[in-house]
């Protein structure tokens, strides 16, 4: 990110600036900030979800910034798994249909599940690997699901189809500490599997032992709230 000014549309006394902002490919980030800091707003603008009023962001070589908004989603379908903070599942889908999900929208990611697998084994095997048997869930519809299974079954969801960037919005917080290091501890392990980029966002300072790198919002960007 250079130069980066937002504005979100209707709230003009909210804005967030950013000089620099800059995430090496396999660096695991945890960006630290209160809640209500702007955390989500960035990964906003990382992920193309919104566009800022001025400034560059320049992923894996290419200025979203100047991409039309269908390009823009087609590039995040591509290149980005998203873990939301609410997880998002499709409350009446089966758990298999939530992990495939991201490859009917990405040729891309579909064709690297193909390389090895079928995409219904790599969903198993996601699953499995992020503690959740499919023989169990497959079948079960997400709404029906614990937070903790839903939280994993998000992660597979982000991971499936080998993404470059994954961005996660507060995933950890419906957690106790113990299921919180479980989480990231097989969130790690495929997410270094595949070579990906992980940004994370929290206010959970707890966490920071567990990255390779970690920065707090207010060291790069300045958030302004204007009197109402």
């Amino acid at each position: 990110m250079d130069g980066v000014h937002f504005t979100w549309p209707g709230r003009p006394r909210f804005s967030l600036s950013i000089d620099r902002f800059a995430v090496g490919a396999g660096d695991r980030l945890l960006l630290l900030g209160p809640s209500g800091g702007g955390k989500s707003t960035l990964l906003s603008l990382l992920a193309g979800i919104v566009k800022p009023q001025r400034g560059g962001i320049t992923i894996l070589g290419t200025d979203i910034t100047k991409l039309t908004g269908p390009a823009r989603d087609r590039f995040r379908a591509e290149h980005f798994g998203i873990i939301f903070q609410m997880f998002n599942l499709l409350p009446y889908g089966t758990v298999i249909d939530n992990v495939l999900l991201p490859l009917s929208f990405s040729k891309k990611r579909r064709a690297n599940v193909k390389q090895s697998s079928s995409p219904a084994k790599e969903a198993a095997r996601l699953l499995t690997h992020l503690g959740l048997s499919p023989d169990e869930v497959a079948s079960h519809r997400a709404s029906s699901l614990s937070v903790g299974q839903q939280q994993r079954v998000a992660a597979a969801r982000a991971l499936i189809g080998g993404p470059e960037l994954i961005i996660a919005d507060e995933p950890t917080s419906s957690l106790d500490r113990g299921h919180q290091r479980e989480f990231l501890d097989l969130l790690f392990g495929d997410i270094a599997k595949a070579g990906a980029t992980l940004i994370m966002v929290s206010h959970d300072e707890t966490l920071a032992d567990n990255f390779t790198h970690v920065s707090r919002l207010e060291d790069f960007a300045t958030m302004e709230r204007g009197a109402r």
